[in-house]
């Protein structure tokens, strides 16, 4: 057994489960949200009631009242809901609470005005290429409208949505990965200036000829911008423990504080990634993110698509429960909301899951509702003995899981 209470912590976020509105989500414009609720509630009314039997026997059903799942009287885990402290409710605001940094001075956003006519020019002048789209558009609508265009006349697609993003597409055949990366690597560049500072640029790439055979590829990579300051990540980076990332974890936080970086071509195969790492010896974080709740469903307002996604998270959780060590925590939780029932395609504004479990545990049941996502990092450090950084936010909840 090791010095430390727990010899290895795998914090899995899922990415957008929200459970229900913060007092201030209308300020956000987001009244009457829910994320998970809704999502039970289409099911049932669908009749596919949501089957989540592991997520259900450590706790979220107790934590979070939804049609057709039940509470049980002995769950196996703690759990309790998080506000978030920090003024957003992106992906990269949301993780970096988590791992301390308080976030008051939003991303900009394009969404209802597409970028600046400035910014397009200088992006064209240094790519070389011709932008078309420039607005706010799902990925997969904008491939279907602009793509063959594309194909035909060297142009490149460049186009935001609900998030702080700038995404350009690009075909792996005719454009090459390598000069896709190359212009976002130009547009990040480009949006370091205030005024354009968007949280993410993002490369797209796709592969097909013509419309209605367009998919987009694992390929992606995010150009996010540095957090802004240390995190819980880097204390343990410094300290000497491993800090292991799955999905786009590493691009969140650009490299900062990560040790080894595993991309994941999606939720499923993230959690696939998750279960081959609980089969090693390491010290330190396994820290996850599965984004296609977000990016497939969420956005895309598909409740019952976001359902059975859940349901195949519960069926890989099922596979990693068992390879969990007395000496090992699983942390399970989310980064903001994203109600598929809801207007628009922006996420939304919620308190989120915190699902605790180790074998070791001798007790259980609900703790009291934290004022910030920073608890995890925080209990994290605490844990591993390491202090965190200055200027971060979060109190440690280790002594609370027992």
């Amino acid at each position: 057994m090791s010095s430390y209470k727990y010899n290895r912590i795998f914090t899995i976020v899922v990415d957008s489960l929200g459970i229900g509105p913060m007092e201030d989500s209308p300020s956000f414009g987001d009244n009457g949200v829910d994320t998970l609720g809704h999502i039970a509630g289409k099911m049932e009314e669908a009749g596919e009631p949501l089957k989540i039997p592991n997520l259900q026997k450590l706790g979220l059903a107790n934590l979070k009242a939804m049609a057709a799942v039940a509470p049980v009287e002995q769950p196996l885990g703690y759990y309790m809901s998080m506000r978030e402290t920090s003024n957003g409710k992106d992906t990269m605001t949301g993780h970096w609470e988590m791992m301390g940094i308080n976030t008051q001075k939003p991303f900009i956003t394009f969404t209802d005005t597409g970028f600046p006519k400035e910014l397009i020019e200088e992006l064209e002048k240094r790519c070389g290429r011709r932008v078309i789209g420039n607005k706010s558009a799902s990925g997969t609508e904008i491939l279907d409208e602009l793509a063959e265009e594309e194909i035909a006349t060297g142009a490149m697609i460049v186009y935001t949505s609900a998030d702080s993003v700038l995404q350009i597409c690009g075909n792996e055949e005719t454009m090459g990965l390598e000069n896709l990366y190359h212009y976002c690597e130009i547009a990040r560049e480009l949006t370091m200036r205030d005024d354009w500072r968007v949280g993410r640029v993002i490369a797209r790439p796709y592969v097909g000829k013509k419309k209605g055979e367009f998919v987009r590829t694992s390929n992606r990579h995010d150009y996010a911008l540095k957090p802004t300051g240390p995190t819980a990540l880097n204390a343990l980076k410094d300290a000497g423990f491993d800090v292991i990332s799955v999905g786009k974890i590493n691009d969140i936080f650009v490299g900062e504080g990560i040790t080894e970086s595993n991309r994941s071509k999606t939720s499923v195969h993230g959690m696939e990634q998750t279960i081959e790492i609980a089969k090693r010896d390491f010290t330190g974080l396994c820290f996850v993110n599965l984004v296609d709740f977000d990016a497939l469903w969420g956005h895309r307002r598909d409740p019952m698509g976001y359902g059975r996604e859940i349901e195949k998270f519960d069926e890989k959780l099922g596979e990693l429960l068992p390879l969990l060590r007395e000496d090992d925590l699983l942390i399970i939780t989310a980064d903001h909301g994203n109600d598929p029932t809801y207007t628009g395609t922006d996420h939304t504004r919620e308190k989120v899951p915190f699902v605790a479990y180790s074998p070791s545990f001798t007790g259980a049941g609900a703790l009291p509702e934290a004022d910030t996502f920073a608890v995890i990092g925080a209990t994290i450090a605490d844990n591993f003995g390491v202090g965190m950084p200055e200027k971060t936010i979060g109190t440690s909840i280790l002594g609370a899981l027992k």
